[in-house]
């Protein structure tokens, strides 16, 4: 009985370690596979102060991946995002929400496809009088048709 008792415990020990060695391999396997790549959005931040009938200079959404396009009018308080896609040489592809409004025009969900100047994409305005435009293929634009008066805001694009 104490012969049996001493192969058991020269036994056991060998295959606790193995046990455990096992054990850190399978952690380490599963804690490597879990692993999560989070990356910091880039953002460009574009301010805007345009006289009646302007327009802002183009911008160049980044190309092949979705950009959270969100404006603010400031003075004519106002706001509306879209998700765009720039495809290169193509065309803008957008679907979001038109800021709300007073009066008698309506807010809704704005989409399209379009590499056609003017384009209407979004408005950023309470007025619907500014709106963020199609300027090429390329580029986008904010434009001010508000009939009296200059309007201030920001744009801001994340991707």
């Amino acid at each position: 009985m104490k012969a049996i008792k001493m192969r058991m415990q020269k036994f056991s020990r060998p295959g606790v370690i193995l046990i455990a060695t096992a054990v850190a391999i399978i952690t380490s396997v599963v804690v490597a596979n879990a692993t999560q790549t989070i990356t910091t959005p880039n953002a460009a931040f574009i301010s805007y102060n345009l006289a009646i009938g302007a327009h802002s200079a183009a911008i160049t959404p980044a190309t092949n991946r979705s950009v959270l396009v969100m404006g603010c009018c400031t003075n004519n308080t106002g706001v509306g995002q879209v998700s765009l896609l720039h495809s290169p040489s193509t065309a803008i592809e957008w679907v979001g929400l038109e800021s709300t409004c007073g009066g008698s025009c309506t807010s809704a969900i704005t989409q399209g496809y379009s590499a056609t100047a003017g384009t209407h994409i979004v408005y950023i305005d309470f007025q619907h009088t500014v709106d963020i435009q199609v300027a090429s293929a390329d580029t986008i634009l904010i434009h001010n048709g508000h009939p009296f008066q200059t309007v201030t805001g920001n744009v801001t694009l994340v991707w």
